[in-house]
């Protein structure tokens, strides 16, 4: 992980941290967010995402109406 350094006006700052501390964040929480959604992070983690789901439904792990015990689930061979 890199860090950063950037130029803020103080008055500046001191209201985002006044805001991050009320919602319970923090101002690097709050620019880490920004710079993943700037980046397309969160879309190609949703994209992976759905992407995940939908394999999930195409797998067949139930064959009929079997349901598994505990028991069968936890079973070590």
């Amino acid at each position: 992980m890199s860090n950063l350094t950037i130029t803020v006006e103080d008055d500046v700052l001191k209201k985002a941290r006044v805001r991050a501390l009320e919602e319970g964040t923090s101002i690097n929480a709050i620019l880490r967010d920004f710079m993943e959604a700037y980046a397309g992070l969160k879309n190609e983690q949703a994209s992976a995402l759905h992407d995940l789901f939908a394999l999930s439904a195409q797998v067949q792990s139930r064959r009929g109406d079997r349901r598994w015990t505990r028991e069968e689930l936890h079973e070590r061979t």
